[in-house]
């Protein structure tokens, strides 16, 4: 699923929060989930290498988890094989975890500076090696920030995850 809307709102087992390798909660998304509990877990955690990721509680959230892929270094900017790595292993926690639902942000593109295009199609490639792994996700949604992030991810997963199919006409039954 994709959507436009507010990440901390979701009702989900867990968000991603895009990350930096020190696990310290700022501005953006990890500002708006930043409290001292989760920033006390994200300690016990951090520092982590930049790719890998680490899971808390929510704190106050609705979420039950917040899982931080660390896609940069403190201050950095986002590689392609950062974001790769550290939503890999993003869902492998979710998956060891045995969260079933989750919302993911494009990690990476806002503070970090990562095209959103490019963000979708690493997105589309890790959620479908996760699937193809095992995780057994009841639903990922994927909540951006205004409807014109949405056109890049609908362009990257459909080939992901058509399985070769054309794209149906919305105007036919």
């Amino acid at each position: 699923m994709i959507i436009s809307g507010d990440l901390v709102e979701q009702a989900v087992d867990a968000i991603v929060n895009a990350a930096n390798n020190e696990l310290q909660l700022g501005g953006g998304v990890a500002g708006a989930i930043a409290g001292p509990a989760v920033q006390d877990e994200c300690d016990l955690h951090g520092p982590v290498l930049v790719g890998e990721a680490a899971i808390t509680s929510g704190g106050k959230l609705r979420a039950h988890y917040v899982i931080h892929a660390a896609s940069m270094a403190l201050g950095g900017r986002t590689t392609r094989s950062a974001l790769k790595s550290s939503m890999d292993h993003a869902f492998r926690l979710a998956f060891q975890n045995h969260i079933a639902s989750v919302a993911v942000p494009a990690v990476g593109t806002g503070i970090a500076g990562f095209p959103l295009d490019e963000c979708a199609r690493v997105m589309g490639e890790c959620l479908s090696s996760a699937l193809r792994d095992g995780w057994a996700a009841t639903e990922v949604r994927f909540v951006l920030f205004g409807e014109d992030a949405k056109t890049p991810f609908e362009a990257a997963f459909w080939p992901a995850f058509s399985q070769g199919s054309e794209p149906r006409d919305p105007n036919s039954v």
